[in-house]
Parts: C-alpha cells; sequence; structure tokens
C-alpha cells in the first residue's frame, strides 16, 4: 500500500466519494423510491446502481492505494563522480537510465515523479483523483474506476430523465416542497453526470490510446517514439488487464505486470 501526502490530490479523492455519496442518496431517495417506487424495477435499479458504486470505490481504493510501479532503491547511492567511468565498464545496458533525485538506475519506461518524489515503472501521468501515479502496477484499476464512473454516469443521467417522462402516481404535487426538492436534485445530479461522464471518458479515450500506441503520456510529449509497436490491440490490453477472459478485466482483482523481472531488478551500485 502507498500513499502520497499531497493536499490537492487528497481533495480531489474527497471530492470524488462526495459525488459519488451524492449521486447515490438522490437516485436512492428521490428517483427510485419516489417514481419507481411501485415499479417491478425499483429492486432491480437497487441492486445495479450500487452495484456499479461498489465496484467503483473497490477499483478506486486500489488505483489510490496500490504501488504503481515504484523503483527500488539500492542500499547504497551511486557515485556519480566515477558514473562516466562505469558506463564505459562490461556491464553497460543502454536500456536503463540514472535518476540523479532517486540516485539510482531505473529501468526502461521509467519516469520520475516530482510529486511522489520516486521513479514509476512505465509512469502515464501523476492523477490528482486518486493521489497516485498511474503507472505499471495500477493502470489497470484505473482504466477501470474511468468505465465504472462513465457507466454509473450514463446510469444516472438514464434514471433522471426517465423520472421525468415517467407518470408518477404516488409524487405529491408539484407544488409541494418534496416535489420540487427532487426536481432541484435531479437536476444537480443530471450536471454533475454529464460534467463527471464527459470529463472521464475524454481520459479513458486517452488512456486506450496511448495502450493501443504502447506509448505513455510522458513518452509521447518527449516523442520517445522508439517504444510504440505494430502488436495486437487485444495483445497491448492483455499486458495491462491479464490472461484472463475479457469479462474479468472489469473485476478490480490483482493487476499484473508486463516487464520481464529481469528488468524490474534494480542495478545496485556494487552491480556496475
Amino acid at each position: 500500500m502507498t500513499f502520497v501526502k499531497d493536499p490537492c490530490g487528497i481533495i480531489c479523492v474527497i471530492i470524488t466519494y462526495l459525488a459519488v455519496l451524492y449521486a447515490d442518496f438522490v437516485t436512492m431517495r428521490y428517483i427510485i423510491m419516489q417514481v419507481f417506487a411501485t415499479s417491478i424495477w425499483a429492486p432491480i435499479h437497487v441492486v445495479c446502481f450500487n452495484t456499479i458504486i461498489f465496484l467503483l470505490i473497490m477499483a478506486h481504493m486500489k488505483a489510490f492505494l496500490s504501488d504503481p510501479g515504484t523503483v527500488p532503491l539500492p542500499q547504497t547511492k551511486i557515485d556519480f563522480s566515477d558514473l562516466h567511468a562505469n558506463e564505459q565498464g562490461d556491464y553497460e545496458r543502454e536500456d536503463w537510465t540514472v535518476c540523479t533525485r532517486c540516485e539510482t538506475y531505473r529501468p526502461p519506461r521509467a519516469h520520475h515523479c516530482r510529486i511522489c518524489k520516486r521513479c514509476i515503472r512505465k509512469m502515464d501521468h501523476h492523477c490528482p483523483w486518486i493521489n497516485n501515479c498511474v503507472g505499471q502496477n495500477n493502470q489497470k484499476y484505473f482504466l477501470q474506476f474511468l468505465i465504472y464512473v462513465g457507466g454509473l454516469a450514463t446510469y444516472s443521467v438514464c434514471l433522471v430523465v426517465s423520472s421525468w417522462i415517467t407518470p408518477c402516481e404516488t409524487c405529491p404535487g408539484n407544488e409541494t416542497p418534496e416535489t420540487q426538492a427532487r426536481m432541484l436534485h435531479s437536476i444537480l445530479l443530471l450536471l454533475e453526470s454529464a460534467l463527471f461522464g464527459l470529463f472521464v471518458m475524454a481520459i479513458m479515450f486517452d488512456q486506450l490510446t496511448a495502450i493501443f500506441q504502447d506509448e505513455t503520456a510522458i513518452e509521447a510529449i518527449q516523442n520517445r517514439g522508439p517504444y510504440r509497436t505494430n502488436r495486437q490491440k487485444l495483445l497491448l490490453l492483455r499486458e495491462i488487464c491479464g490472461k484472463g477472459h475479457p469479462l474479468l478485466w472489469l473485476l478490480p482483482c490483482t493487476s499484473v505486470s508486463h516487464y520481464h523481472k529481469m528488468r524490474d531488478t534494480p542495478l545496485l551500485s556494487h552491480d556496475i
């Protein structure tokens, strides 16, 4: 488990959970229990909506608290005065680089995060909404989180629109405070769902594009063309989500690593 003490990230995490709880409150209190109270769909909506919320929270907690792929620090720091001589030695590894901030060697495609203050394997970006980096070990959870937020937002919009066009025999009159409160919360929920839904769908598109091109956001900015690949998209997705059935990719279970263990092992000063 890891926890980044970033004030902006902590605030974003709190906002995320407050938004989810508000969506659940409005949906249960003012939509399902009023408009669909006498319908057979009421218990179905309750189970489905809260199942999505449960999976959303699980995926977010995994992405929030999981190690994104931190490069371990060596027992001894690099002697930079002797670094040039070491690079000319028999143990030269051109695909490894040196991080002057962590004072260690890092594997290919690892980058230093100024917020986490560590090097992260296959770092895509630091996301304040999960208060963590999106890297090799938690990109699957981050993608699941985006899918569930997009699904929940779409579900909420559909329920709100349905509540407006469905006749409600048990609802109080239009002039009652209860009905006015329902309309107000429904509008707020609709705006929240539209805002977060469009936001996460844009991020999801960027994530899928990066996965299919085998190029992280940092590599795209740095124009690291050699990392791009012509492999099939399904194989690239399996590297992120695992080798199981695609339906199992939606479950916030153990992530997979797509680096060889040898490439993940940090170089120590005595290995050079």
